[in-house]
């Protein structure tokens, strides 16, 4: 017996319908690349996707076919995903921090057919422009009186293609499963991957991203993703916002901390995302000018692990709430949120600290275990360490190409985390499975001690990395960035572990360095550091 209830399709241009009838003059603010601030709102946003989709059919466009973009959060950008998506087309997020040989491989590999381009990426893709083969037209995300010369082939103007459209258009209408998004992994070792996501999944996954327990946001807020774009579907929130009808605020180019503290103010935002050394900027800028957050009031921390002096500064000093978060590229990318259970919410202090360094708990809609190297189920004590293993409708099956199904048996995709699970759900990473330090057989978390070499007042930025040592197998090698003006001595640093850890895990030696090195998406590149240090030797050390 089946029910009788509709055949209601989960189509991810619903959702701008939805906004724009319901949450009409909820306005998009936008600083935009060319400088001046722009005001537009959801029934403006739709009316404008529809000639998205208009103009793009009219060029040849059609169901399956990959746009790529290359941009910053704006207004124009988020039009061009829902005219994209509304006909079937597939656009494709593609990170311009990554290395031109990334660029271009990933473009040719999804076979991207058009490409639209903010003028601030014009230079790198113009480089590549021999490489590109499948690329038919470059749109450019600008007007006529801001577009600059280019070598491009068929480069328009954004406002100008558009206008060759009416919006006198319908939404095509198909399975919920079609593909709607791609978005390819950072590709640290080898070529990136890349994922595929489908209507059906974006909007399961932007329900989950609302929930109280999770992103917790609403019709109320008025939301700055400072997340691009580009980096695994803005968390969600190109998605959610106009799903439940927040005001949104793009930052654009500009993510420095002055000018994403001028749009906190300035806009009364209530609720922002964004990595770690966003963050940082922003908590310096703040030190520097005696500046408060009186509108902001919860924050969410992801992408990499989340220092704790970090969500002490905004919860004591600034009075907003910190949720950390944990999600991947293979996820559309939300996986776990630190919002405070029943069992934690009465905590205070460092006991609430405690836990919301842990990168929180699974929505519904994730599934999460820990397995040993046999594939067995390990214990949710919040001690035992195992591979992290998700499965969930908004979770890949597969990479973009491969014929390889990349789950196990029972539907788990294996993250590559190394990490801990509690009887009330909350998982910490304590460090990717190719991180891990292994000390005389024993597992020594970089992750943790990299949280607490940022909490010592002088340390501006700590990596941590195995180094190989004869007795030991590895022992941990700390790498430090000091704040501007600073200087430290490896004994004082080394003794800031003292009684946080346990002895036999506090690194062997420190190097200081100018600078660490990061990845297109913001994270520490330990492979880098690893072939730096890969013929370092230890001090004589003795370990309890």
């Amino acid at each position: 017996m089946l029910g009788l209830m509709q055949d209601w399709q989960l189509l991810c241009h619903r959702i701008i319908d939805h906004a724009a009838l319901y949450h009409a003059e909820r306005p998009v603010i936008t600083r935009s690349i060319e400088g001046p601030i722009h005001t537009t709102n959801y029934v403006e946003v739709r009316a404008r996707a529809l000639r998205v989709a208009q103009r793009l059919e009219r060029d040849g466009i059609r169901l399956g076919d990959r746009v790529a973009t290359l941009a910053w959060n704006t207004w124009r950008h988020l039009e061009a995903w829902y005219g994209i998506m509304g006909i079937g087309a597939v656009y494709h997020t593609v990170n311009p921090r990554l290395f031109p040989d990334q660029i271009s491989w990933i473009i040719n590999h999804a076979e991207d057919r058009v490409m639209m381009i903010d003028t601030s990426f014009l230079p790198i893709v113009e480089k590549l422009a021999d490489r590109l083969k499948p690329i038919e037209r470059t749109i450019v995300l600008t007007d006529a009186a801001h577009m600059p010369a280019t070598t491009l082939r068929n480069a328009v103007p954004y406002e100008d293609w558009i206008s060759e459209a009416d919006g006198d258009f319908a939404w095509k209408y198909f399975d919920e499963n079609t593909a709607a998004g791609m978005c390819y992994t950072s590709g640290t070792t080898g070529n990136p991957k890349g994922v595929v996501y489908s209507h059906r999944s974006n909007v399961l996954h932007s329900m989950m991203a609302a929930q109280a327990d999770a992103m917790s946001v609403c019709s109320r807020d008025i939301i700055l993703p400072v997340v691009p774009m580009f980096h695994a579907n803005c968390w969600g929130l190109a998605l959610t916002s106009p799903m439940i009808g927040a005001a949104m605020v793009m930052p654009g180019a500009k993510l420095d901390g002055p000018s994403i503290y001028q749009l906190l103010d300035t806009y009364r935002v209530s609720f922002t995302a964004a990595v770690p050394t966003v963050w940082l900027m922003l908590l310096q800028h703040l030190e520097a000018n005696n500046l408060k957050l009186p509108y902001l009031k919860n924050v969410v921390i992801g992408g990499s692990a989340c220092p704790r002096a970090m969500i002490q500064k905004f919860q004591d000093v600034y009075g907003v709430n910190v949720c950390h978060a944990w999600g991947m590229t293979e996820m559309s990318p939300l996986g776990t949120l630190g919002s405070l259970k029943p069992e934690y919410a009465s905590l205070t202090g460092e006991a609430r600290l405690d836990v919301q360094m842990k990168q929180g708990h699974p929505p519904f809609g994730v599934d999460m275990k820990i397995v040993d190297d046999s594939d067995r189920e390990l214990p949710r004590d919040g001690k035992t360490f195992g591979r992290l293993k998700v499965r969930g409708p908004s979770v890949a099956r597969a990479y973009f190409k491969e014929d390889r199904n990349v789950l196990d048996d029972g539907g788990f995709f294996d993250t590559g985390d190394v990490a801990t699970l509690d009887r009330h759900g909350y998982m910490q990473i304590t460090d990717r499975s190719k991180d891990v330090i292994k000390s005389g057989g024993e597992w020594i978390s970089s992750i943790d001690l990299e949280n607490l070499a940022v909490g010592h007042p002088k340390v501006a930025e700590a990596a941590v990395i195995g180094v190989r040592q004869p007795k030991w197998g590895e022992r941990p090698l700390l790498v430090i960035v000091l704040k501007e003006g600073q200087s430290a001595t490896k004994d004082e640093l080394l003794g800031f572990f003292d009684g946080k850890i346990a002895k036999w895990w506090t690194p062997d030696d420190v190097a200081f360095v100018d600078e660490i090195p990061h990845t297109a998406t913001g994270k520490i590149q330990k492979t880098a550091l690893r072939e730096r240090f890969k013929d370092y030797a230890f001090p004589a050390v003795a370990h309890q």
